[in-house]
């Protein structure tokens, strides 16, 4: 279910409720609105989670370009050692 699939039943829901008597109304009334927090809290993790997940994937892609680097390094320094050992 998407995000307005979830709006239009929770809007249908409420009118269904706003039909009921007061006693019912106000019970029902409450459990949606805290649905709808509680909807509301979900969206919020989820958004801070995939941000998350985002830096995570750049911060990865950083390391690795970063290892590579150093790799190339360490491989041009060791044939500079290899050629001064040879040359003396």
């Amino acid at each position: 279910m998407n995000e307005q699939e979830f709006q239009g039943k929770l809007a249908e829901l409420m009118v269904e409720i706003s039909t009921l008597p007061a006693a019912e109304r106000e019970k029902l009334q409450r459990l949606a609105d805290e649905t709808r927090a509680r909807h509301e809290r979900l969206q919020a993790t989820v958004s801070s989670l995939q941000e998350s997940l985002d830096y995570l994937r750049l911060s990865i892609k950083y390391l690795v370009f970063d290892l590579e680097a150093t790799r190339r390094e360490n491989g041009c320094l060791r044939k500079m050692l290899e050629d001064r050992s040879n040359n003396e």
